[in-house]
C-alpha cells in the first residue's frame, strides 16, 4: 500500500521522531485492534475484517471504471476468501433511518450548494504534515496521553483515520487528504478522545475479555462505540452536520439495490468529486466480487444508527460513566456501574464540562433537523 514514511511517538518535544514519552504496551490496550497491516481494521480477529475486504486488485479496477467512462463495474479480487457468515451478517441494508440521512444530506446542499463547498467552507485549509504533527501534539497534552501513541501520516486509506496497535504499540494513521484545518481536532475526538480512551478505561473493568463480557452479559459496543466517536467527530463544530454519517447510510442503502455503476451515478446529487464517489462505493460494495450484481456490505451504517440512538437517550445517558466503563453499550451503563473500577477514569477533555457537552448535543439536533418527537418514534425504547 502506498503510505508516506511520515510517523512518530508524539511527544513534548518538537521534533517529529520518537521522543521520551512512555509507550505502553499492546495487552494494555485489548481493544484496539491488533495488526501488522497498514490497512484498516476493526476487530483484533485474524485475519482483520477489514483488510480481508479490500480488494487485491482494486487501483486496476479503478483504472478501468475511470476510463469506461463511469459505466464498467468492478470486478474485484481478494486475497483471501471470505467468510460466507461474514458477508450474510453485513449483506442486509436497513432503511430505518433512510429519511433522516436524506433530509441531512439535503440540508447541506441547501445552506453550501454542493459538498465540494461544505467541505472548503467547515474543513477550512488542508494542512502540512508540520501543522499536523503540532496540531497533535496539542491534543495530546489535552487528553494527558502525551507519548502513549505513535503517529503515522498516510495517503492512501478509505478511512479519514484509524486507531490500533501495531507492533505492540497504540497507533493512530491518519489519511492527509481528510486533515483540514477546522476538522482534524474532530477527528482526534474520534479516535484518541474516544476510542483510545475508552480502551484505556476498558482494560480495567472486569469485563475487559470475551469471557468477561460473556460472564456480565454485556450488549455489543456497537453501535454505542461508533455512534459517540462520530458525534465527538462535529461536537463544537459552528456547523455540526452528519454529513459523513448520512452519506454512508445512504449509500449502503443504495448499494443494496444497485450494480456499482448506477451507485456511483446516483451518488452524483451529492458529490461531484468522480475520486470521492469511487471511495463511497468501494467502501459499499467492498466483499462483492462481481459488482454488476445489487448487494451491499452494510458495516457503515453503524455511524448513523449509533448517533441517533444517543440523541434518543442524550437526556438520560450519563456520558462520563459511558466513557468510564469503557467499550460498553450505552444500554448496560446503569447495570455495570456497581461491578466497575471507576477510580481515576481517563475522562476527555471535551466532556468534563457535561452542561456544555449536553447543549451541544441538542445544537446538533437542531443543525441537522432532528426532534425528539421523531427520534422517540423512530426508537421507542
Amino acid at each position: 500500500m502506498r503510505r508516506s514514511e511520515s510517523s512518530c511517538t508524539v511527544n513534548t518535544s518538537s521534533s517529529g521522531g520518537g521522543g521520551s514519552g512512555r509507550i505502553r504496551t499492546a495487552t494494555s490496550f485489548p481493544h484496539l485492534p491488533k495488526s501488522n497491516s497498514r490497512e484498516v481494521c476493526s476487530s483484533s480477529k485474524s485475519p482483520c475484517l477489514l483488510v480481508a475486504l479490500r480488494p487485491t486488485n482494486v487501483d486496476e479496477e479503478r483504472d478501468k471504471f475511470f476510463q469506461s467512462n463511469y459505466t464498467y463495474n468492478p470486478q474485484f479480487q481478494y486475497q483471501d476468501p471470505i467468510p460466507t457468515g461474514v458477508l450474510a451478517k453485513y449483506s442486509h441494508a436497513s432503511e430505518q433511518f433512510i429519511i433522516q440521512a436524506i433530509r441531512i444530506l439535503h440540508a447541506v446542499l441547501e445552506k453550501y450548494g454542493t459538498y465540494e463547498n461544505f467541505e472548503v467552507a467547515t474543513g477550512g485549509n488542508r494542512l502540512s504534515k508540520c501543522q499536523i504533527w503540532t496540531n497533535i501534539r496539542k491534543y495530546m497534552l489535552k487528553e494527558g496521553c502525551t507519548g502513549e501513541i505513535v503517529v503515522q501520516l498516510t495517503e492512501d486509506l478509505l478511512s479519514q483515520a484509524v486507531m490500533m496497535v501495531e507492533n505492540s504499540r497504540p497507533t493512530l494513521t491518519i489519511n492527509l487528504s481528510g486533515a483540514r484545518q477546522y476538522w482534524l481536532e474532530g477527528m482526534l475526538r474520534h479516535e484518541i478522545g474516544t476510542h483510545y480512551l475508552r480502551g484505556v478505561n476498558n482494560a480495567r473493568q472486569p469485563w475487559h475479555t470475551s469471557d468477561g463480557r460473556r460472564q456480565y452479559g454485556l450488549k455489543p459496543a456497537n453501535p454505542t462505540e461508533e455512534g459517540l466517536a462520530s458525534l465527538h467527530s462535529v461536537l463544537f463544530r459552528k456547523n455540526p452536520f452528519l454529513w459523513r454519517a448520512a452519506l454512508l447510510y445512504y449509500t449502503v442503502c443504495r448499494a443494496a439495490q444497485l450494480p456499482f455503476s448506477m451507485l456511483f451515478r446516483d451518488l452524483q446529487q451529492f458529490v461531484s468529486d468522480p475520486k470521492v464517489r469511487w471511495e463511497y462505493c468501494v467502501r459499499a460494495k467492498r466483499g462483492q466480487t462481481d459488482t454488476a450484481q445489487p448487494g451491499c456490505f452494510s458495516k457503515d451504517q453503524v455511524y448513523m444508527d449509533g448517533i441517533l440512538r444517543l440523541l434518543r437517550h442524550r437526556q438520560t445517558i450519563d456520558f462520563q460513566m459511558l466513557v468510564a466503563l469503557g467499550k460498553v453499550s450505552y444500554e448496560d451503563v446503569d447495570r455495570l456501574k456497581k461491578f466497575a473500577m471507576l477510580e481515576n477514569p481517563r475522562i476527555p477533555h471535551f466532556l468534563r464540562d457535561q452542561e456544555r457537552y449536553q447543549q451541544q448535543l441538542d445544537y446538533i439536533i437542531e443543525v441537522n433537523q432532528l426532534n425528539d418527537e421523531e427520534l422517540s418514534f423512530l426508537l421507542p425504547k
